[in-house]
């Protein structure tokens, strides 16, 4: 079993209250959970509406295809137009970690 995360820290465009931020994170959330099934939420910067870090999680049996599934998310939250992607961090973890 194989484990793969993605944290997103997101800058968000033309947003003035924490109501915004909230109609802008939403939808790439949903999105990323409907399309391609992983865990995701908002995981940091809660109290700061110009920017938004993004967490993801999948579990896999394949290494292929996990690594293949986070490259679509990571390349679906960098066509957003309404954020810039600042930094992504990816993890793998297998099963002979501790």
């Amino acid at each position: 079993m194989y484990v793969g995360t993605l944290s997103f820290d997101l800058l968000l465009g033309d947003v003035r209250s924490l109501k915004e931020k909230r109609s802008v994170v939403r939808p790439i959330v949903a999105e990323l959970h409907r399309k391609f099934a992983v865990s995701v939420a908002e995981v940091g910067d809660q109290d700061l509406y110009r920017r938004a870090r993004i967490g993801l999680a999948m579990v896999s049996g394949d290494t292929g295809h996990l690594s293949e599934v986070l490259d679509r998310c990571e390349r679906l939250v960098a066509a957003r137009p309404e954020v810039e992607l600042l930094s992504v961090r990816r993890r793998f973890h297998g099963g002979d970690d501790e």
